[in-house]
């Protein structure tokens, strides 16, 4: 994060985390009641950027990611993955192109590692990869009046449906899931604080965890570090929310997650989740308190989970498909820890369908 738009955000009362992230602006449990009614801003410098470029950008990115890079435009960012050989994504992300460049969004910690591999394998490729976080401030906006309020900032239509984006006078503005209308939006130092100063009047500035709360809500997963190379695709939903395909050719661990689609067999899926606790960190276990086995194995997996303004935390959990058609009641990290239970997620699952 810049110095400078720390101290913007610092001036309206931000209170910073060890990690630089933002917690809150004085009031958290006041943020988590307006996040899920209300129009909130977010700063999301707890994502970082890595930016793409060159000669060959196109080709070499199509080659290492689950989706089709030839649809990213302009007027189009898609959610993705970076896979292993085996198929297991090291991360999730959403791509953006604007002049001419293109932005991996992802959590700041995983931005280094995702770099070093892809690295590895530009060889002769005219590509260039940087860590380009510090070039573009980037802001979360999210809210019934959300497309209202920045229609009528920027003079412009805004985007109206998921994925689609745009970029005006330096700004751009993406359209993402959301259980209100909700817009990424990156820019230059100076336009996104007077963007900032302008959204602030209407909405109430929020934390980190309030943009995670609205993910979770959205069931659009982020991969965190804990649970790097954890999840196949399909396990994580990220089929279901338009973040692969399967007609673009090859790239590291398209056999497996094509066999996964095609073949049948898929035996977990990600769920929404309600937790009895105050805390619980990405890559918990979930069990079954059931099982009468003492040493019976995990059936599932924490993806995140944030602070619900209802009280508990809502979550995201991948979990055996047979555990949850069985009606086993669920507990996290342990057989008599806390309670978890089944929400439903913004979208079908399709369990069947997808095998």
């Amino acid at each position: 994060m810049k110095p400078e738009w720390k101290t913007y955000l610092q001036n309206d009362g931000a209170e910073f985390a060890a990690d630089g992230s933002v917690v809150s602006f004085g009031n958290p449990e006041r943020e988590r009641r307006v996040t899920t009614m209300g129009t909130v801003i977010c700063d999301l410098s707890h994502f970082g950027l890595i930016a793409a470029y060159g000669d060959d950008v196109k080709a070499f990115l199509q080659g290492q990611f689950s989706n089709d890079i030839q649809s990213v435009d302009g007027t189009h960012s898609q959610l993705s993955s970076y896979c292993t050989p085996k198929g297991r994504m090291l991360a999730n992300f959403r791509i953006i192109r604007r002049d001419g460049t293109y932005y991996l969004r992802l959590p700041q910690a995983l931005v280094e590692p995702v770099l070093k591999r892809l690295r590895m394998y530009i060889l002769r490729s005219q590509v260039t990869l940087e860590d380009a976080s510090a070039s573009l401030a980037r802001m979360g906006l999210s809210g019934p009046d959300a497309p209202a309020q920045l229609q009528q900032i920027l003079g412009v239509a805004v985007p109206q449906a998921a994925d689609e984006s745009m970029t005006h006078e330096g700004i751009t503005v993406v359209r993402v899931m959301g259980p209100h209308p909700r817009f990424e939006l990156y820019g230059p130092l100076e336009p996104m604080h007077r963007l900032w100063s302008k959204l602030n009047v209407h909405g109430a500035p929020v934390g980190a965890a309030c943009w995670g709360l609205l993910g979770v809500l959205a069931g659009e997963p982020v991969i965190l570090p804990e649970n790097s190379e954890a999840f196949v695709p399909q396990m994580a939903n990220m089929e279901l929310i338009g973040a692969v395909s399967f007609s673009k050719g090859c790239y590291p661990g398209q056999e497996i997650v094509a066999r996964m689609q095609y073949l049948g067999n898929l035996k977990r899926r990600m769920y929404h989740v309600h937790i009895d606790a105050e805390s619980a960190a990405p890559g918990s276990d979930i069990l079954s308190s059931e099982s009468e086995a003492e040493d019976a194995g995990p059936v599932g997996r924490l993806v995140e989970a944030y602070r619900h303004p209802d009280g508990g935390l809502a979550g995201l959990a991948v979990l055996h498909i047979a555990a949850v058609e069985a009606g086993s009641k669920l507990r996290l990290g342990q057989r008599k820890g806390p309670n978890v239970s089944l929400r439903e997620l913004p979208y079908p699952l399709e369990v069947a369908a997808a095998g």
